[in-house]
């Protein structure tokens, strides 16, 4: 079984937390597929049981290279129910609208049929982890928790 951890990082703050999202993953024994938004193929989304997807803040908003597979993928939505959803973000700014860009990732995993799933209550407790520029030793291990509370769940439900 395996959880695709999709991302897409221009700078690479994104990418350093989808790697520790995918050690969460792995830690519980299953696969993490990590791939960003240029490699993810459509069997990647309907081999995976969960998908925990990353992206850095852009007007509030994921970014359009996250987006853009959402949209391209659509086809696949009646295949996607019931698998978990999660999400992460990085932002430039305490204020600059990781909730809002947590929620657009969220809102499209909904319209797929997808289970979600925010960070563990040892980690934040909200909807999936978030950080300011590089991520920090916390931020690192709040991925690393939500990795695992995805991986662990996919269990329970395959």
């Amino acid at each position: 079984m395996q959880v695709l951890v999709l991302y897409y990082s221009k700078g690479g703050n994104t990418k350093k937390l989808a790697e520790a999202v995918a050690k969460g993953v792995e830690s519980t024994g299953l696969k993490a597929l990590l791939k960003n938004t240029d490699e993810v193929k459509k069997e990647d989304f309907l081999n995976s049981a969960g998908i925990i997807a990353g992206s850095p803040v852009y007007f509030g908003s994921m970014a359009a290279e996250l987006k853009k597979i959402f949209d391209d993928y659509v086809g696949l939505r009646k295949k996607m129910e019931n698998k978990v959803g999660a999400a992460f973000t990085t932002g430039g700014h305490h204020t600059g609208g990781k909730e809002t860009t947590l929620l657009s990732i969220i809102t499209c995993m909904l319209i797929y049929g997808m289970i979600i799933v925010g960070d563990p209550m040892s980690a934040s407790g909200h909807y999936g982890v978030a950080c300011v520029g590089q991520p920090n030793e916390s931020a690192l291990d709040d991925a690393h928790k939500l990795g695992v509370r995805v991986a662990e769940l996919c269990k329970k439900i395959n």
